[in-house]
This record gives structure tokens, sequence and C-alpha cells, in this order.
């Protein structure tokens, strides 16, 4: 996947949290992903380990990422 984007294909739904299983996103930040700048979208990038490991959704590495930190 490209640099811009945090897709990993593992394109699920939390329902509990509302937050993408694979990349931490919200459904409306999925649907308007391609119309944001790169500014933007490297924001929202920025959150989504801190937001998955809140959720709990942490994949392994994000969590070890995180608390490097």
């Amino acid at each position: 996947m490209s640099k811009e984007t945090p897709c990993i294909a593992v394109c699920m739904m939390d329902p509990r949290t509302n937050l993408c299983f694979g990349c931490g996103r919200t459904l409306p930040e999925i649907a308007r992903w391609h119309r944001m700048e790169s500014a933007e979208r490297r924001e929202v990038m920025a959150q989504l380990p801190a937001r998955m490991v809140e959720a709990g959704l942490a994949r392994p590495e994000m969590a070890t990422a995180r608390k490097a930190d």
C-alpha cells in the first residue's frame, strides 16, 4: 500500500469502537480519504497508533511502538 494510506487490507469495522480493525480509521475518514489533502492524511495517520491502543485494537507491533514513544 502507499505511504499515503494506513490501509493494510484488513477492512472490518469494530462495532464497539466504530474503528477499522486493520487501520484504526472511522468510516467517514475512510470514505473521504482520497479527497483529503496530504497534510490531513498525515495528521490522521499520526493519531492512529494511539487510537488503536486506546481502543484495545492495537496489533502487537503497534503497542510496542507506542511504549517506545
